[in-house]
């Protein structure tokens, strides 16, 4: 009413402009018009309160699901609801007619007219572009048909392993990708890895593939110590189109990885608890004390008849009679120092959530690790292994308007360890050559020294033996090691200015810091002076009673500080012509600059820097044809100006069959079917020794470390100068030249392949020259001479099936078999000995003699070509490949497979039924050599001399069962004949020793069980689900003296079988 009163004066006053009659009828018709319209409304608002009703219901993906934090609301209106946690909604009041939107990330939005029905269940379907996979590629994303370079990508759920170390997931896992793990040992258990095998030579040049996390290159430390929680892509970049944008970091290959972000919805928290039962794969037998006693004695008797035994028969007898352990100790080392089961725990926490502005996605994670080394109580600091790494994480997305989007990335890792002075390794080594029968670990304290407060550590004579648990407990390391990485990346829709162009920049900064300090104290040793065996007691005696200390001291060690800087600004530009010409175009720029704060020298205390600009322009047409172009520009701060820069560029081709026409018919088996091509080049500049980093200036020391004696009296000695390194402008850029070919198929009933063969030629890898010393130049000098080629094929299979809604199967292999060989490589000519020649060998072959047997007796030494040094029967006979009548270094020819294995596969399956899975995994390795150490397995020599204590190595119970002796003249015995030193004929590199490495192991099992919905609701979770899961559960192998994959590191810290048990919580 009161707008008509307006109406009606604005009217009124209107009448002094017109002529009454017209305006009378103008009042009359907008007063009735507006009466009108006011009941209308009137009448509207009466409809509409009475047509509401309440509408509830749940809101599910297409697997049933709940989508907790669905969107339903009016359109065109702001009132809405929200679903909760098990996609449940209630909408009070909703009225009839109205269209209601439901939304959620990532799925399609429903639009549906409500007609009053009082349930309103809806299923949502993922969005078409999501449908389409993405795969990510060199610094971007393309739809997964249009990814024309080799990529292998693994699923984050794949390298979910009881283990705080994720580098020991790879094996037999992804297609490409040789790796294998040497040691056990925590903190230094990371797995070896190589794309595509080795394919250069060069001194010191860098073989590993070029590592990025979220962007920023990082080392295989950072790699390992990833959670894979926190994982969202895990890619493997392996041929030139691949990695040419990387140029000069990508010619050993790429490892991507993306870690999560946060999705619009209410905050998600999701927990992993873990705990860990580890124990060595296997263990090294040794033999017995009383069969070492009797196997030294034979050892110097069998070399010289006259020669003193250490061991009188009556030490023998006592030991194996075990009457009096004190006084005739039988120690067995290994169980002395080591458990058989140690525990680790890992707990992983994760928050997620926002709104339309930001998202989040905060993680931490806590791992334990420890050794198997026992501590003795009576110290008052723990010297095993122990290893706690705290990793933090936090990515954030913010809107900072509709076209603009900024990243916050902050990474933090540190890590805690404190162990044995010489690590865990080295105490496995100390073990080794602990003599077993001359003194006790420790002794209880007599009379004499009942008041000691100290260990009564044994050993014997002036107190040089090493005692492996006196090593253990007289001190500890502390080594701390952190890194923080902060990233900023901002993002900018540009389709105001051309439609589908997109530009970001990302820059960032990380500090690394490192330092160790040891803590020790000088054990006191002791021995026994006397006893008596009818009381069974003894009399102590001090062996070094003014060495020993009773306080701890103080050792700094090393320490590290690096900074690094990188920008990154790309501008890219997707648009779809006509629905069917795609194009594609990227452009990039990268700068990076690294600082270390404690270098060795004036060069190695500058700043490190590089700088790149990349590209590609990809095209297809109706998705049917498909071909890309990539390069990299590189500049180098290693090489002179006229070398300084490299450009290296790919290209690549693919054909999509699956959307002929004529294949038509096939698309109801194969949906998709493409054949690919690509070829290109890629650099490497990190090539020879870090402290040759300028090639093109001369190294000299003006300071060296000899002496030059002038003056009268030659007395005068001011210091030698040497020339380190001459100035070289000609060494350039190591260049890759790879080729590719491949298929990717998939079917109807669930498996699909992706198989590709490649090659690559390796140019100017740098070799050191052959000079005859007696032209008088000391430095080594280098040059781009060397070449090499490998090739091979890689194939990955994947299976999926869903055989109803209770049941379902995945399943997985990969196979990888790459070779190398030397085309090019400066030699002298071996003409007349062509099998000492490297050319055309593989990269990682081996050169030794063939070892025939063992000799059969002092005539057939005399009567067969000379040897090593002083042998006789029951030593190692080598064949004499150029018959010359001795055996020399002309005799060496390529002895069994490369020390990299040339073959790794996998294969698995994964099963789930109702709210059971269970998965298993297992891994191979083929065609690898390995020699058994003959330094460190040699029966009672001290295979580490410098260390300042006598230590005689263990008698390997494989040797003890099977060594040539005069009452056994076995000329195949596994061991030759005995010896108290070393024998220099049988430490040759031969086929006698040597092994093969070929191992199937069960790598992984892990059965599951995931707590039903409605128990769930009661207890306000979203999932909680409980496995057991265990690693390196079983391995098969032709050699069994130890793990075949630790190859010649067998008497290190072993492999660990794990048993985990574990918990996964979601809120």
């Amino acid at each position: 009413m009161i707008k008509t009163k307006k109406i009606v004066f604005k009217a009124i006053k209107a009448l002094n402009k017109i002529q009454a009659p017209l305006t009378l009828l103008v009042l009359m018709l907008m007063i009735s018009l507006n009466y009108q319209a006011e009941a209308k409304t009137f009448e509207k608002c009466d409809i509409e309160q009475e047509r509401t009703a309440t509408v509830r219901g749940k809101i599910t993906d297409g697997e049933g699901s709940p989508l907790a934090g669905a969107t339903i609301q009016i359109k065109g209106s702001t009132r809405g609801v929200i679903a909760d946690v098990d996609g449940m909604y209630v909408f009070p009041d909703c009225p009839i007619g109205s269209t209601l939107v439901v939304a959620f990330l990532g799925m399609q939005t429903i639009e549906k007219v409500y007609n009053g029905e009082s349930v309103l269940n809806f299923v949502m379907e993922p969005k078409q572009e999501e449908l389409e996979e993405v795969e990510v590629v060199a610094f971007a994303k393309q739809k997964k048909e249009s990814v024309l370079g080799a990529i292998t990508t693994v699923k984050p759920a794949e390298l979910k392993i009881p283990s705080s170390n994720l580098t020991t997931a790879f094996a037999g896992r992804v297609a490409g990708l040789i790796s294998y793990q040497t040691t056990g040992e925590p903190g230094k258990d990371n797995a070896s890895f190589f794309i595509r095998g080795i394919t250069t030579f060069g001194a010191e040049a860098k073989k590993d593939p070029l590592i990025l996390i979220d962007g920023i290159e990082l080392g295989p430390d950072d790699l390992a110590r990833l959670n894979p929680d926190d994982i969202a892509s895990f890619s493997i970049m392996k041929d030139a189109t691949a990695t040419a944008l990387y140029g000069a970091r990508g010619a050993n290959g790429v490892i991507l990885v993306t870690t999560k972000e946060g999705k619009e919805g209410k905050v998600k928290v999701n927990a992993r608890i873990e705990n860990s039962f580890s124990s060595p794969t296997k263990k090294v037998e040794i033999a017995d004390p009383v069969t070492y006693m009797r196997m030294q004695n034979e050892a110097i008797k069998t070399r010289d008849p006259l020669g003193l035994t250490l061991y009188s028969e009556e030490k023998i007898v006592m030991t194996e009679r075990s009457l009096y352990p004190d006084i005739f100790p039988a120690i067995d080392w290994y169980e002395t120092m080591f458990k058989d089961v140690t525990t680790n725990q890992r707990v992983n926490i994760s928050l997620s959530g926002g709104g339309n502005v930001a998202r989040y996605y905060v993680a931490a994670n806590i791992t334990k690790d420890n050794g198997n080394l026992k501590i003795d109580k009576r110290n008052n600091f723990n010297s095993n292994i122990k290893l706690m790494k705290y990793n933090f994480r936090s990515n954030v997305n913010i809107n900072l308007t509709e076209t603009t989007e900024l990243i916050a990335r902050l990474s933090s890792n540190f890590d805690e360890y404190t162990g044995p002075i010489d690590g865990g390794s080295g105490m496995y080594k100390k073990v080794m050559q602990a003599n077993p029968v001359l003194f006790k670990p420790y002794y209880e304290p007599d009379e004499r020294f009942s008041y000691a407060k100290h260990i009564l550590f044994g050993n014997y004579g002036n107190a040089q033996y090493i005692n492996p648990y006196a090593e253990s407990l007289k001190g500890y390391r502390d080594q701390s090691k952190n890194s923080t990485l902060v990233t900023f990346e901002l993002k900018q829709n540009m389709s105001e200015i051309l439609e589908g162009l997109t530009a970001r920049v990302m820059f960032n900064m990380n500090r690394y810091s490192e330092y160790n300090v040891t803590r020790q104290y000088n054990p006191f040793y002791y021995n026994i002076a006397s006893y008596d065996l009818l009381k069974n007691s003894y009399k102590l005696q001090r062996l070094n009673p003014t060495e020993g200390t009773e306080y701890i001291d103080y050792v700094p060690g090393q320490r590290y500080i690096n900074t690094s800087m990188y920008l990154e600004a790309a501008a890219e530009y997707n648009h779809l012509f006509n629905d069917i010409h795609s194009l594609n175009a990227l452009l990039v720029y990268t700068m990076r600059e690294e600082k270390s704060g404690i270098a060795d020298n004036l060069q190695l205390s500058l700043p490190f820097r590089n700088i790149g600009l990349a590209g590609r322009l990809a095209y297809n047409y109706k998705s049917k044809y498909f071909t890309e172009f990539n390069f990299g520009y590189n500049g180098s701060e290693r090489f002179y100006k006229n070398n300084r820069w490299g450009f290296f560029p790919s290209i690549g081709a693919a054909w999509m069959l699956s959307n002929e026409p004529f294949f038509e018919s096939l698309t109801d088996i194969f949906p998709q079917f493409k054949l690919k091509a690509t070829y290109g080049l890629v650099g490497n500049d990190a090539i020879g020794s870090s402290y040759d980093r300028f090639y093109y200036l001369s190294q000299v020391n003006m300071n060296a470390n000899r002496s030059v004696n002038w003056g009268s009296q030659m007395n005068y000695n001011p210091g030698g100068v040497n020339i380190e390194r001459y100035a070289n402008n000609k060494i350039g850029w190591e260049t890759a030249y790879k080729t590719d070919i491949g298929t990717e198929i998939s079917t109807k009933f669930g498996l699909s392949a992706t198989i590709d063969w490649f090659k690559e030629k390796r140019k100017n890898i740098l070799l050191s020259r052959i000079i005859p010393s007696t032209m008088g130049i000391i430095p080594e000098v280098k040059a781009n001479l060397g070449e090499a080629k490998g090739q091979g094929i890689d194939m990955e299979i994947n299976y999926e099936k869903i055989i109803n809604g209770d049941l379902w199967l995945t399943g997985r292999g990969t196979f990888t078999y790459a070779t190398s060989e030397a085309t090019k490589w400066e030699e002298p000519d071996y003409t007349k000995t062509p099998w000492l020649s490297k050319v055309g060998q593989p990269l990682n072959q081996t050169w030794g003699y063939i070892a025939e047997r063992l000799f059969v007796d002092e005539r057939e030494v005399l009567n067969s070509p000379t040897q090593f040094g002083k042998y006789s029967a029951g030593d190692i006979k080598y064949r004499d490949i150029n018959n010359d009548g001795k055996i020399s270094e002309l005799d060496k020819v390529p002895i069994g497979f490369p020390t990299v294995p040339e073959i790794n596969y996998g294969f698995g399956l994964s099963a789930g039924y109702k709210r059971m899975d269970i998965s298993f995994f297992f891994q191979g390795s083929a065609r690898q050599s390995f020699w058994i150490d003959l330094y460190n397995t040699t029966p009672f020599l001290d295979s580490d001399a410098n260390d300042g204590r006598i230590g005689q190595n263990a008698v390997l119970k494989a040797y003890a069962d099977s060594y040539w002796s005069e009452s056994n003249r076995d000329l195949y015995a596994l061991w030759p004949r005995l010896a108290n030193y070393s024998i220099e004929n049988n430490n040759q590199t031969s086929t006698w020793f040597m092994q093969d490495a070929s191992f199937l192991r069960l790598k992984s099992v892990e059965l599951g069980y995931t707590i039903p919905d409605k128990i769930l609701k009661k207890m306000k979770m979203n999932n909680l689900r409980i496995y057991m899961s265990g690693t390196n559960l079983l391995c098969w192998s032709g050699f069994k003296l130890w793990d075949p994959e630790m190859a010649g590191n067998g008497l290190g810290y072993p492999l660990q079988r794990v048993i985990n048990i574990g918990l996964n919580v979601g809120f």
